[in-house]
């Protein structure tokens, strides 16, 4: 039997990939359409009663017609969408989470949908600890000013030199996939490890969020983004940390104050900072964050490597392959 399948990937997680995933995984004939969306080249957005998508609700409902299984980064699985296209019964989305996904709808409409949890946990855990480095070694800052020609040696003075990660404390809020390849790395530094997850009890470390913000001189976030999470850090906690600490936030936006990290670092209460998400993407212009000292920034692209794209691929080719078998699927977020 033939299943017809949708590939909507996009310049990341692209439509190759996903083919080529699916032809070494599914069994039996599989007949291919393709739809190429506009990301990252096109930031994503809200797209109808869904966050984070490309929006092309008219172009995926021509798409989808006759589709049993879509495969997908960024495609908006709407109401609107789901009104228009009968025949699908199966809604792959390549990423973490499927927040491009109206999970309730789809489950009325008898779609499963599926996504890909852990595909960019080494590169999100990666770039998480170039960014510590960059941030506490003033990496960036220096880099622009040698490219302008200058040279300056009041970085070599005592205080503007970063401390070492080798004996100093880590502190890591929320232990999940990446939060644990952060921990080993940065105990292969020979720092200090703290943890704090109330989600997860076996976590090595483990302490209250009050005593890790006391102790860590570094401080990086890892928790999902919630409503007990959101504005987890702010004034309060970020002043109870010791005066020159570093913070990264490679995960959430909304985990963090921004405006109180940029008062901090005006003021010397964080030594440095490293964000590679932020409360509002694209940042606009007249932004505190694009003026503020000492603050290291990336465009979310933490999660990022050709390895990412190649797993996300992998993990939604696998369950159309169980589901193709008639096996339960793996990663299913709809009831």
């Amino acid at each position: 039997m033939t299943i017809r399948v949708l590939a909507a990937g996009d310049h990341f997680v692209q439509n190759r990939l996903l083919i080529d995933a699916l032809r070494r995984a599914v069994p039996g004939e599989v007949d291919f359409r393709e739809l190429t969306l506009p990301w990252p080249l096109e930031p994503f957005g809200r797209v109808g009663e869904v966050d984070e998508a490309s929006d092309v609700e008219s172009e995926l409902i021509e798409a989808l017609r006759g589709v049993e299984v879509c495969v997908t980064q960024m495609a908006p699985l709407t109401k609107r969408v789901l009104d228009a296209s009968p025949d699908l019964r199966l809604f792959c989305v390549s990423r973490g989470g499927p927040v491009n996904a109206n999970l309730e709808a789809a489950a009325r409409a008898g779609v499963a949908v599926t996504f890909a949890p852990g595909r960019n946990a080494v590169a999100t855990a990666e770039h998480t600890l170039a960014m510590l480095l960059a941030a506490t070694r003033r990496i960036p800052q220096t880099h622009a000013d040698l490219a302008g020609g200058v040279w300056r040696g009041d970085y070599y003075t005592y205080d503007n030199v970063g401390p070492e990660l080798e004996g100093n404390t880590a502190g890591l809020i929320g232990y999940g996939a990446i939060g644990r390849r952060v921990a080993r790395m940065l105990e292969g530094f020979g720092a200090e490890v703290l943890v704090h997850d109330p989600y997860v009890a076996s976590a090595p470390n483990q302490v209250e969020l009050p005593e890790l913000l006391e102790r860590s001189l570094f401080v990086s976030l890892h928790a999902r983004a919630t409503p007990e999470t959101t504005g987890l850090i702010g004034a309060a906690e970020i002043a109870a940390m010791p005066r020159g600490s570093v913070l990264v936030n490679c995960a959430r936006g909304a985990l963090l104050d921004y405006d109180a990290v940029c008062d901090a670092l005006d003021s010397g209460q964080l030594s440095g900072a490293a964000m590679d998400v932020f409360p509002e993407e694209p940042i606009p212009p007249g932004s505190r964050l694009l003026t503020t000292p000492n603050l290291v920034m990336t465009p979310h692209l933490a999660g990022a490597s050709k390895e990412t794209a190649m797993k996300a691929a992998a993990i939604v080719a696998a369950d159309v392959a169980r589901y193709v078998r008639g096996e339960p699927l793996a990663h299913v977020a709809t009831p």
